[in-house]
This record gives structure tokens, sequence and C-alpha cells, in this order.
């Protein structure tokens, strides 16, 4: 079994701060992310048993952490079994005057964009979408991209086969 160096059990829980119970950085909350990453499902006894702490102990971290905004346990489909007919890359130059951060939000709301991240260089944006079919992009780009003025130019990059899409977090903690 694993044991945590400096983890906490439930009674010494209580004397820590509830803002470093949380913390993402904590060893024990690594560690106890690491096993919900792998397997979602895991119970917090599998957890505890492997970690060498109480089932209580990763029951309330997690509770912490959920509480905190740091963890939220969902289901996660695949991106390359979709195999979705239309993925697209847009490069979004923004218009003066505006701001990358509110025509990100703006997009950001529709589920059809998956990604959104303020980028240096060419351009402003870039924005990942997926759509069921060309018509649905198209329809997209010009309710949401080509009539609003918040945009001053786009480019289109339209995925042709996808090879890799790591959707889980992609920074190690240590």
């Amino acid at each position: 079994m694993t044991n945590v160096v400096n983890s906490l059990d439930d009674e010494d829980a209580d004397k820590q701060s509830g803002a470093s119970r949380a913390s993402p950085y904590d060893a024990l909350n690594q560690q106890i992310i690491r096993h919900l990453q792998s397997d979602g499902r895991m119970s917090f006894r599998s957890i505890a048993e492997i970690l060498d702490v109480s089932e209580g102990t990763v029951r309330n971290r997690v509770a912490w952490m959920k509480e905190a905004g740091v963890l939220t346990i969902v289901a996660v489909v695949d991106p390359t079994a979709m195999q979705y007919r239309t993925d697209a890359m847009l490069g979004i130059k923004v218009a003066p005057g505006w701001s990358p951060a509110k025509v990100a939000e703006r997009l950001g709301v529709h589920p059809e964009v998956v990604y959104a991240l303020w980028v240096s260089g060419r351009y402003d944006l870039l924005v990942e979408v997926v759509f069921d079919s060309y018509d649905d992009l198209t329809n997209f780009l010009t309710v949401h991209c080509y009539s609003e003025s918040d945009i001053s130019s786009i480019e289109i990059m339209t995925g042709l086969v996808m090879y890799k899409n790591q959707f889980l977090l992609k920074r190690d903690f240590n």
C-alpha cells in the first residue's frame, strides 16, 4: 500500500483550514484526484485502502474539493470514439473595442463550442467546435460569427482525421 506522507486522518482534518483541505496542491488530494481520473466510479473505500487512509478521509476530501469547485466528477466520452462528422478549429481575430474574454464568453454558452483559448500570435482566440453536419457548422458560423460585430475576421480549419484528443487533465500535479 502507498502511504501518503503527512496525510491527515479524520480527526486531524478538522484542525486544517478549509482552503487547504480542498487544495489541489495537497499531496493526498492529488493522489485521490489521480485515482478518480483513472476511474471516476472507484469507491472511497478502495481509494482509502490504496492510500492507507480512512474511508472517511477520502469522502471528506472529495466533498471539500467539490464544494470548493476544485473537483467535479462527470462521465467523459472519448472524442476519438465519437467521430463527429464536422470538427473545426476557429482562429478568431477580435474586433477593435471588444475583448477576447467577452467574445469567448458569448461563444462559450453554445454546447457546440468545446474549447476556447485566448492566445498570442496570429489570432486572439482559438475556438474548437463540433457538429453533426457541415450544415450545422455553416449555420453556427453565419449566426454566431459572421453576423456579430465583435469578430473582425475568422479562419476556419476543419478537421480531416482525429488522431488524438487528450481529454483528461494534461498537467501532472508533481
